[in-house]
C-alpha cells in the first residue's frame, strides 16, 4: 500500500467508525447539535452519520477520492459548531472529559488539512 493511498484508507476508516458510531450510539451525539439547528437533534445526528458513511465510501474509491476528500474537509468544517458546544456545555465537567471537549475543536484543522491532502493526491 503506497502511503498516499495508505492515507486515504485511514481517513475513509476513521469517517466510516465515526459514522457507525453517529448511527448506533446517536444518545452520545445528540446533545452537541447546535439549539439553532431546525429539527429535531437525533434528525441532525443520523445526517451526519450517513454523511459520514457516504463521504468515506467516496473517500475509499480512487475514482471518487478527490471530490471525496473535498467533501470530507467540508464535513469537518460543518461539524465544527458542534464541537464547539461540546467544549462550551462541558466546561465545568471534570478535567480529563473538559480535555476530550476542548480537545476536539482544534483537532478540526489537521482533519481538514488531511482531508484536503487526500484530496490533491488524487489529481
Amino acid at each position: 500500500m503506497t502511503s498516499r493511498r495508505g492515507e486515504a484508507v485511514a481517513l475513509a476508516g476513521l469517517l466510516a467508525a465515526a459514522g457507525v458510531t453517529h448511527l448506533l450510539r446517536p444518545r452520545y451525539y445528540d446533545p452537541i447539535v447546535p439549539r439553532t439547528l431546525p429539527g429535531p437533534a437525533r434528525l441532525w445526528t443520523y445526517a451526519s452519520g450517513v454523511a459520514e458513511l457516504a463521504v468515506a465510501a467516496a473517500v475509499a474509491r480512487p475514482a471518487s477520492r478527490r471530490a471525496g476528500g473535498r467533501a470530507a474537509a467540508a464535513l469537518f468544517v460543518a461539524v465544527l459548531p458542534a464541537n464547539v458546544k461540546m467544549a462550551v456545555d462541558w466546561r465545568h465537567r471534570r478535567p480529563t472529559r473538559r480535555a476530550i471537549a476542548y480537545g476536539r475543536v482544534p483537532l478540526q484543522v489537521p482533519l481538514i488539512w488531511w482531508a484536503l491532502r487526500v484530496a490533491r493526491a488524487s489529481r
